[in-house]
């Protein structure tokens, strides 16, 4: 649930999601790709021990 109200909010998880639907993924498969993306964002901010900042765009 976290990842699909990230995927509504957060352009950069939004933008991920929408390249991997427009490359013809299945959606289930787009989100599960969002999820491993995020953990690995996570994990790197809690090793490097810094907080989210977004883009500027």
């Amino acid at each position: 649930m976290a990842m699909m109200s990230a995927i509504q909010s957060n352009p950069v998880f939004k933008a991920y999601y929408q390249k991997l639907v427009a490359a013809d993924k299945p959606k289930k498969v787009a989100i599960i790709a969002c999820i491993k993306n995020m953990v690995v964002i996570l994990t790197s901010m809690f090793r490097d021990g810094v907080l989210w900042e977004a883009p500027k765009v």
